[in-house]
């Protein structure tokens, strides 16, 4: 089996990632079996700075500082929990010791194989305003859609301010609840929960569009490498 090694974002994504990996492994391991999992995770302030600032190079140097940490206790290769991080992996790709699971390619081949053909964006204005999700979507063949500025901003508000700080309030999943209604009313078949804390609050139990949990899908992913093609 392979190891599995996580760059770490925000704790809440981290561990939503891990816990996932360890969880879901019982269904191909068995009981209480877990794959080989290290976790580093640098302090999330460190990632923002250089975000704040558009300095997105400073963000790979970062993710690159943790691949290395990585790759020395071991692991195979690695995935990121953090769809906003994503946008700096082109600068971290060449120089990586460890391939890579890329969330957003993992998102879209969930979305054929559920077969998915419009899509609605959800996440930090970050990653909303990069190419990160319709680069991937569009090399399958998926059409997507963005929120209005005013509503990315606000997702982003909720993301920043809220979640990734473990506060979790009803009206927060409300305005999820209304971006993800109008995406639904611009044609969306599904909604992307492009950010490691949405699926805290949202989930096909409140959301009225299908969702496709990018957090969950790549650990599921990863545990599907690490333990090899056999299993599915």
């Amino acid at each position: 089996m392979q190891h599995i090694g996580i760059v770490g974002g925000s704790a809440e994504g981290a561990a939503l990632c891990y816990r996932t990996l360890c969880v879901e492994a019982a269904e191909f391991l068995g009981p209480h079996a877990h794959p080989e999992v290290t976790l580093h995770n640098s302090s999330l302030d460190g990632y923002m700075q250089c975000i704040y600032r558009n300095d997105w190079n400073a963000v790979g140097d970062q993710l690159l500082a943790s691949v290395g940490k990585l790759a020395k206790a071991g692991a195979d290769f690695v995935i990121c929990p953090d769809n906003t991080f994503h946008q700096a992996l082109p600068c971290v790709l060449p120089r990586s010791p460890l391939p890579w699971l890329h969330i957003a390619e993992v998102v879209a081949e969930e979305a054929v194989k559920r077969g998915f053909k419009r899509l609605g964006l959800t996440g930090t204005r970050w990653l909303l305003e990069s190419n990160v999700y319709p680069e991937k979507l569009e090399a399958r063949g998926l059409a997507y859609v963005r929120p209005g500025a005013a509503e990315r901003g606000e997702l982003g508000r909720i993301i920043m301010d809220e979640l990734v700080c473990s506060t979790f309030k009803p009206e927060s999943v409300a305005t999820f609840q209304r971006v993800i209604e109008q995406l639904k009313a611009e044609g969306c078949d599904a909604v992307i929960l492009g950010c490691t804390e949405i699926p805290l609050i949202i989930n096909d139990g409140n959301s009225v569009l299908p969702t496709l949990d990018s957090t969950r899908l790549l650990a599921r992913a990863a545990l599907r490498r690490a333990i090899g093609s056999g299993h599915s």
